[in-house]
């Protein structure tokens, strides 16, 4: 199972020529069904474009922000999410008692990976790389 964070999601939906088709061209060699994103990326990611959207002033930059939200949406429609269960929160309180220097939302992602015995997909390698028990990969090199 190949999970991607939520760097390497907007990657992919930017279209990055460069991280993203390295990242791309590695992801093809596996199975639809084995690739996933994480809920937690979801709500990143949604955050990410209301906030926008709250300080655009323009309407341009109304209807651009409200595109690429509609885009987001439809992207997770289409994708694998693995959700936050009672398993992953388990691991995520277990990991802040460790106090490592690593953000809330970065644990998150890692204990569903973590829970899921999965390869984690990141270019964040200094921050999971922290984690115990956690395989994570950077693909876009």
């Amino acid at each position: 199972m190949i999970i991607l964070d939520t760097d390497c999601v907007s990657l992919l939906q930017r279209e990055n020529i460069v991280l993203g088709s390295k990242l791309q061209e590695s992801l093809d060699k596996f199975p639809v069904d084995e690739i996933f994103t994480t809920i937690i990326s979801f709500e990143e990611q949604m955050r990410g474009w209301l906030a926008f959207i709250a300080k655009s002033r323009s309407a341009e930059q109304q209807v651009f922000a409200y595109g690429r939200l509609h885009s987001a949406l439809n992207d997770y429609k289409n994708a694998n999410v693995l959700d936050f269960d009672e398993s992953a929160a388990q691991v995520f309180h277990e990991l802040k008692s460790q106090k490592l220097r690593v953000g809330t939302m970065d644990l998150k992602i890692a204990a569903i990976a973590v829970v899921k015995n999965a390869i984690l997909i990141s270019r964040n390698l200094s921050d999971f790389e922290q984690i115990p028990d956690l395989t994570v990969q950077d693909w876009t090199r």
